[in-house]
This record gives structure tokens, C-alpha cells and sequence, in this order.
């Protein structure tokens, strides 16, 4: 049997307040399992226990109660974070380093040299879509760029495992979709992803399960498509239909009891809408 990537067994964390007798609960008794190769994402409001929750997962701070496992090690364990690659939400790197410079200063870190950093350091660059802008200073890079960067050195040490803080917070849609393929190739390649964010409809199309967190405590989880379906209810989407026939299909419902709460026509998303309108502006403009 595969062992779980993240396991949080009765995990709480008290954080007590100078001056004050009432100590803030960041996290109440959390419970939950991240399976390996899937892709999780943490939900929840800011100031719901997201990031305390992560970091304790990640050995950055210590439980009031509760434990957490990484594959099957305690991850307060120094030896289970070599399998772990990390991008915080605000991450901070020199921004006088080129993008090329700084993942070979991570890979250092991580103990790479040689032939295999240098090989690394290039298969990294490709796979965010930044090796035409591997000579470019960090100080020069956008927020979306910054963003990319910082997933290529959470990746230098082929992690089995990512955790990324809010990575599409402050980066524009077209940043945001890149990130998110990025993600789902990722899971792909084998990779468990656990994701927290509190922009819901940016990790929609990438989590297999979700888990919702209000003021500490797990208030839903399982997975998305189960989560988000309305009971009682099926969607019946139509190509070139005629009035005719949709008026049949009507009548046909009502004879067997059921009944069309709604009709329209399909939607996209704002996203798509965005994307798919600046696309063609580029294409106008390069013609």
C-alpha cells in the first residue's frame, strides 16, 4: 500500500498574546490526509489557520498538540524536508541575482554541483518558460516571473512533495493559468501537490480533493467534483438544438415528474473570457 504524502493527526496551535489572558487558536483539532500524486488544496478565508497549518507540516513551527508525517517520518524531522520543496506566499530572493544565478545558488544549498546542477538548472528554467530570461536580474522579473521563479527553486531538489502558499496571489490571469498548467503537469510527472489558497475558482481546476478551514477548524473536505454537485440535480448541455426540440424535452420532463428549474445558455468564465480576448488582441496586433 502507498503511504500517505501528509498525514495531520489532532493537530491544534496555540499562540498566547502578550498582555492578553485570551491566547488566539490558530489551528483546533485538524484532521487530514493528502494522498501521494494527487493534488490537495487547503481552502479557507485568510485568517483561517492555512499558513500556520502548512508551516507546521513543513517543521518551520512546532504544534501546541497533534502531529504530522510526511511519508510516514515525523516531518519535524530535519531528514524529511529533503523530499519537500517549499514556495512561501511573499517569497523573498536577492533580487540582484540573475533567474539563472539564483536557482544555482538553491541547488547549492541542496547540495547539487557539477554537470547535474548545470543540467538542472536548465531543465528548471524550461519548465516555468523563463530560459529566455535566465540573464535577467530578479529586480527586472514581474510578479507572475517572481512567481515562476520561485516554483522552479521549490523544484531544484526533485521534490516528491510541493507545498505552495498562495502561488497565484497578486499575479494577472494569463500568470495565474501558467501556473496552474504548471501544477497539473506537475501531478503528471508524480508529484504531490498541496496547494493552500483562498481564491477558490484559481484552484478549481486543479485540486482532485479539497479541504475547507474557518477560524482553525476543518469544516468540509473530499472530492471537488462530489463537493461541488447540487443534489437532485442534472445539467443536460445541448449543441445547435432547435427551439422545437428543447420545447419536446421540456414537456418530456414534465410528464416524468421532473422539472426544468432553469434554462440558459452555456457560460465561460470571466477568466477564460479575459484570456481568450487578450490572445486575440495579440494575434491583431502581430498580423
Amino acid at each position: 500500500m502507498t503511504e500517505s504524502a501528509v498525514v495531520v493527526e489532532g493537530l491544534t496551535k496555540v499562540f498566547p498574546i502578550p498582555f492578553r489572558k485570551q491566547p488566539i487558536v490558530a489551528v483546533r483539532d485538524l484532521h487530514l490526509q493528502v494522498e501521494a500524486g494527487e493534488v490537495y488544496g487547503l481552502l479557507g478565508p485568510n485568517g483561517s489557520g492555512k499558513s500556520t497549518t502548512l508551516k507546521i507540516i513543513l517543521g518551520l513551527i512546532s504544534p501546541t498538540r497533534g502531529r504530522t508525517r510526511i511519508f510516514g517520518r515525523d516531518s519535524a524531522l530535519v531528514a524529511t524536508r529533503e523530499t519537500v520543496g517549499f514556495l512561501p506566499e511573499n517569497p523573498y530572493f536577492y533580487k540582484f541575482l540573475t533567474g539563472e544565478e539564483t536557482l544555482r545558488f538553491f541547488g547549492k544549498l541542496c547540495r547539487l554541483s557539477g554537470s547535474e546542477l548545470k543540467q538542472r538548472v536548465a531543465s528548471l528554467l524550461n519548465l516555468v518558460g523563463l530560459t529566455s530570461a535566465r540573464k535577467q536580474r530578479l529586480g527586472t522579473y514581474s510578479k507572475g516571473m517572481l512567481q515562476r521563479i520561485g516554483l522552479a527553486q521549490a523544484l531544484i531538489n526533485d521534490p516528491q512533495l510541493l507545498v505552495l502558499d498562495e502561488p497565484t496571489a497578486g499575479v494577472d490571469p494569463a500568470g495565474s493559468r501558467d501556473i496552474r498548467n504548471l501544477i497539473v503537469d506537475l501531478r503528471n510527472r508524480g508529484v504531490t501537490v498541496l496547494v493552500s489558497s483562498h481564491l477558490l475558482e484559481h484552484v478549481q481546476e486543479i485540486c482532485d480533493r479539497v479541504g475547507i478551514l474557518a477560524k482553525g477548524s476543518l469544516v468540509c473536505e473530499g472530492a471537488l467534483d462530489e463537493l461541488i454537485a447540487i443534489e437532485d440535480r442534472t445539467e443536460l448541455v445541448l449543441e445547435n438544438a432547435s427551439t422545437k426540440l428543447i420545447k419536446e424535452i421540456e414537456k418530456l420532463a414534465a410528464r416524468s415528474k421532473a422539472r426544468v428549474v432553469e434554462r440558459r445558455k452555456s457560460t465561460t468564465t470571466l477568466e477564460r473570457l479575459f484570456l481568450e480576448a487578450t490572445q486575440e488582441e495579440k494575434m491583431k496586433k502581430s498580423e
